[in-house]
């Protein structure tokens, strides 16, 4: 029989020696158990304790957020504002708790209460607001602003179940609605009061003002509400709080009920789930007309919500928009919330009279954009009929930038059609469509790309044009983690290390990461690296244990791969030196092998059909290496589903290797690299993205880098690369794709993966066969030096060392004063 929750127990007495601060909290918490939550001690539950411990923690955030959300109105200082369609914040009590400075405090408060912290963070569920890098940077930037005192609001959707819960079923990825609200979200608060009306379709009605005047007004055909949840993001040591505000998508009638009255029941109810639809899922399926036009539905439902919410705020703090660059900086986190651009000029020329030739300098003062990508894809462009149907004005106003912009073209390039189509926002190919990323630089006074490679890569490519119209709108910021959570947080063993070998000040400043370098040949200081690494690897061999009945060797190279399943990341390139490195262990059995664990996680897209049989083939190649007596232990594959930010947190610090092998010139940065050299993993990677930048500051001789060059691939590609050719020239990759395309690893369908190898002898864009014999070849160098300890645990320490760089407070800091114009307290 249960406990009744209405039972009571003893009272808890203050301790001998007990800080008034603790009684005082745990006085909170139980009280918040009781009258919150309508629960005992005695009946109370993990995810109660949770629960109770989250509200508490949240009332000593409340006074500072409110204070500081004032002094900054109060001050005039420039707000921040930073849309993303993802925010990967994680689980928050253990960064709040690390960052108001409460963690001794909340352990001696839970301590008599017979509550064990750890079950209680993992009782939270992860926040299933975003996928991957994209997601998780903007979070880590988030955290970094807040650090930095740099007032700011993010703005993104309240999806009510995120991107999908991955689960592996027989190999294959299937998909299932994340419930990471079910139990309510005791970080946020609803503010049903705030709530902005949202139109889509309908017609635009031109007004004769005067002769010199016509006046646009749009007549939506709907109208959706988007209502703020609010969370606040604590900085550093409390120095900031500001606020992560997400919409949630409700019907303005959410019940017809004349429909309802009529006996349609159901009917009655269609326009409170289309409504709501925006709101429930990261990334719908846009293989289907209606999927893309969701897609477009939740891009401009956010930024309109969030241009409609701070223009409010702007107006009854200023009065005047004629303000808004020097009091907003309005940053688009790719092209998601690139619409921005057009909804600004719309309330600016339509709500507010403002003209035109105002109105446009304006809007491109305020706005900034970040491009994470150079896949042409990921760029984002809708048909123009799709735009011209949901939104009306927003098209017309498209166009009309549109014009300006190709006539101040022509005047100073005359005769340059060429030059005309590129930098064009409408693409006249086959089928008409609107150019997102074109329509963001445009609209924007600065344009970053977020690593050197990348930047100089989309002035030489994708927007080399614009960047040949305006030299100066391209700039790099080189993405950055939070160390507070990717060192501090996951791994409190090493962070203690490092506080005992060079002093606290590599809690405040990064940069005192380098003191590190003179330890780095250090036997005593290796020995207890070593020992640190050797722990976290033994909390995630657990973890798999337990999940999945399989033991792993601790003692192993822990060789990892994380990260979004993408053809590009090239997750097939790992899978086939596994089969190759299989096939070498089963030949030379009495060779010096150095035991090594495949590690691999992440989610494909739910439409992305060749992603998910390349998770299904790491399965079936696991299956098989990991049930062969005869490697006897040597090589294990291991793939953990439904990839989140706790996973990540267990994964990170146990890294031995860190795979990074995208295609040269695909990736635009990668955080996870940086991640894993941060808790002392070596890399093997190509020239790509962040690597370069990593390599320039943890030396050659701690890196592995393999492969083509940017400019090697592109080379291949012009003059029509074919895999076979590499096929024939490498006797370990042709036996491998053999055994693949005979079905050794999958007799129950040996013909599953036949398209997937006629692909990689064919044209093999992403250049797998290109690069494999010098990948196999870098994997063999990384089992030299795992197997001279000495040697790995140096490069290991060098790697940790040369990681301050990477701090997400310096990228703010530099967004802030090289883009954005607003202080920075450190």
């Amino acid at each position: 029989m249960d406990t009744p929750t209405t039972s009571s127990a003893p009272p808890i007495p203050t301790r001998p020696g007990e800080s008034e601060d603790a009684a005082a909290l745990r006085e909170v918490i139980l009280r918040k158990l009781t009258y919150d939550l309508g629960k005992s001690r005695l009946g109370a539950r993990d995810r109660d304790w949770f629960i109770a411990t989250a509200l508490a923690v949240r009332d000593r955030i409340v006074d500072r957020w409110i204070d500081l959300t004032r002094a900054t109105y109060q001050s005039g200082a420039k707000q921040v504002y930073y849309l993303s369609l993802e925010f990967l914040i994680g689980r928050l009590l253990r960064d709040n708790v690390s960052n108001l400075d409460l963690l001794p405090t909340l352990r001696e408060a839970l301590e008599p209460l017979g509550v064990d912290l750890e079950k209680l963070r993992i009782a939270e569920p992860d926040a299933a607001l975003g996928n991957g890098g994209l997601g998780r940077l903007a979070a880590c930037f988030m955290e970094s602003m807040a650090t930095l005192s740099i007032p700011a609001f993010g703005y993104g959707i309240r999806y009510d179940h995120g991107l999908f819960r991955q689960i592996i079923r027989d190999g294959w990825q299937r998909e299932y609605p994340e419930d990471w609200l079910n139990d309510g979200n005791p970080w946020e608060f609803a503010r049903p009061e705030i709530a902005h009306e949202i139109g889509f379709g309908g017609t635009v009605e031109a007004v004769t003002i005067s002769e010199a005047r016509v006046k646009h007004v749009w007549k939506p055909s709907e109208t959706v509400q988007a209502v703020a949840y609010d969370t606040p993001i604590v900085g550093w040591r409390g120095a900031h709080v500001n606020t992560l505000r997400l919409w949630s998508a409700r019907a303005v009638d959410p019940l017809r009920l004349d429909a309802f009255n009529s006996g349609d029941h159901v009917g009655a109810l269609a326009n409170k789930v289309k409504a709501e639809s925006i709101s429930k899922l990261l990334y719908p399926s846009d293989e289907s007309a209606s999927g893309q036009e969701l897609r477009l539905r939740q891009e401009y439902f956010f930024s309109s919500a969030a241009l409609q919410d701070l223009i409010r705020r702007h107006l009854r703090v200023y009065g005047d928009l004629r303000s808004l660059p020097d009091r907003v900086s309005i940053q688009l986190n790719d092209t998601h919330p690139a619409i921005v651009v057009a909804e600004l000029l719309r309330i600016l020329v339509d709500l507010h009279d403002i003209p035109w030739d105002e109105a446009w300098p304006i809007t491109q003062k305020t706005i900034s954009y970040t491009n994470h990508t150079l896949l042409p894809e990921a760029l984002e462009s809708w048909p123009v009929p799709l735009m011209e149907r949901l939104l009306p004005r927003h098209m017309q106003l498209i166009y009309l930038v549109n014009a300006f912009h190709l006539d101040s073209v022509r005047l100073k390039h005359p005769n340059d059609g060429r030059l005309l189509s590129s930098v064009s926002l409408i693409e006249e190919g086959h089928g008409r469509r609107v150019r997102m990323g074109h329509l963001a630089v445009v609209g924007s006074h600065k344009v970053n790309g977020v690593s050197a490679l990348h930047s100089d890569l989309l002035k030489q490519t994708v927007f080399a044009d614009f960047h040949r119209l305006f030299p100066d709108r391209l700039t790099n910021k080189t993405n950055g983690i939070t160390f507070r959570r990717w060192l501090q947080q996951c791994n409190p063993g090493l962070t203690s290390l490092l506080v005992e070998a060079i002093g606290p000040e590599v809690l405040d400043r990064p940069e005192a990461l380098a003191k590190l370098k003179p330890l780095a040949g250090d036997k005593a200081f290796q020995e207890k690296f070593a020992a640190v690494k050797r722990a976290n690897k033994m909390a995630l061999a657990d973890l798999v244990k337990d999940r999945f009945q399989l033991r792993l060797d601790p003692d192993a190279i822990f060789d990892v791969q994380i990260k979004r399943i993408h053809e590009y990341k090239r997750q097939l390139l790992n899978v086939l030196e596994a089969v190759a490195l299989y096939d070498e262990i089963r030949s030379q059995p009495t060779r010096d092998w150095a035991p090594r664990v495949k590690i691999f996680s992440g989610k494909a897209a739910s439409s992305y059909h060749r992603a998910k049989l390349i998770i299904k083939l790491a399965h079936d190649v696991a299956r098989v290496v990991n049930s062969d007596p005869t490697v006897r232990n040597l090589l294990k594959i291991v793939f953990l589903p439904n990839y989140n930010v706790s996973l990540a947190e267990v994964i990170v610090p146990a890294a031995d290797l860190s795979e990074q092998i995208s295609t040269a010139g695909m990736e635009a940065s990668g955080t996870g690299n940086m991640k894993f050299a941060l808790n002392g993993a070596l890399t093997i990677g190509t020239l790509d993205g962040a690597n370069v930048e990593i390599k320039e500051h943890v030396g050659d001789d701690n890196i592995f880098i393999f492969g083509l060059t940017t400019p090697e691939v592109e080379q291949r590609r012009r003059e029509g690369w074919q895999g076979q050719r590499a096929v024939e020239q490498s006797r370990r990759l042709q036996e491998a794709l053999e055994q693949i395309e005979a079905g050794v690893f999958s007799p129950d369908d040996p013909g599953r993966y036949r398209e997937l190898v006629g692909n990689l002898r064919g044209s093999d864009y992403f250049m797998v066969t290109a690069d494999f014999d010098s990948y196999f070849d870098a994997q063999r160098a990384v089992a030299e030096r795992w197997r001279n300890p000495a040697a790995w645990w140096t490069s290991a320490v060098i790697n940790t060392a040369s990681m301050g760089w990477f701090s997400s407070d310096r990228t703010i800091a530099e967004y802030a004063q090289e883009i954005w114009n607003v202080p920075v307290k450190r």
